[in-house]
């Protein structure tokens, strides 16, 4: 028997919940074509966690917010709520312990993946607002986020103005360059792009150049 890895836990409770269906009384041996769409149904499941969990460890490691994965969070999404329905239910008609606790396994580590992720995404937002709102990064961001940089960007800016910038003299008012003669913007802070990562290899290499 093959034991199922972390990635996929999630789908283990819907598993299980599957089989004792299968060995209940007046269900046959043979999976008729909806049983196999529900197993297909939770290898997709799988997948969809093994996949929140790599843009989960990218984003963490990349330095510059990365494109917001739509697709993924809205099937993420949709998981976890059934999850947390099929708890509840679980619970009502006070099924065995331990599928209710796989069940709840299941749906706080999928709960930590999304939450970490999106969270993750804000504190980049709001660390580097600026630059990214005046760069190429803007296009990364879901409407959502979109919406809440340009709010805090507005906030911020209305914050500085009534209590910085109005009070400095002529060529010294704005929140993007130190003066009126500055060139570039160098008061807005930038993503550091020269610095360690961490990186994991698909396969295996003996040697590669670096440099």
């Amino acid at each position: 028997m093959v034991k199922p890895s972390n990635d996929a836990v999630i789908g283990l409770g819907a598993a299980i919940q599957r089989v004792k269906e299968m060995e209940s009384p007046g269900r046959s041996g043979v999976r008729g074509q909806s049983e196999e769409e529900e197993a297909m149904a939770a290898m997709d499941v799988a997948s969809d966690v093994v996949l929140l969990k790599k843009v989960w460890r990218n984003e963490k490691a990349a330095p510059e917010v990365l494109h917001f994965e739509a697709g993924l969070i809205q099937r993420a999404r949709e998981q976890i709520q059934l999850l947390e329905e099929t708890v509840e239910e679980l619970i009502e008609i006070r099924s065995d312990d331990i599928v209710v606790s796989l069940y709840q396994m299941d749906l706080d580590r999928a709960l930590f993946l999304l939450r970490s992720y999106l969270r993750i995404r804000l504190q980049k937002i709001e660390k580097h607002m600026l630059h990214i709102y005046r760069t190429h990064l803007w296009n990364r961001l879901s409407e959502q986020e979109q919406r809440f940089a340009k709010r805090c960007l507005d906030i911020m800016e209305g914050h500085l103005e009534r209590s910085v910038l109005s009070r400095l003299p002529y060529g010294y008012q704005s929140m993007l360059k130190q003066s009126i003669s500055s060139e570039e913007d160098d008061m807005v802070p930038q993503t550091q792009l020269d610095t360690f990562i961490f990186c994991k290899a698909k396969e295996q290499y003996w040697s590669f150049p670096v440099g």
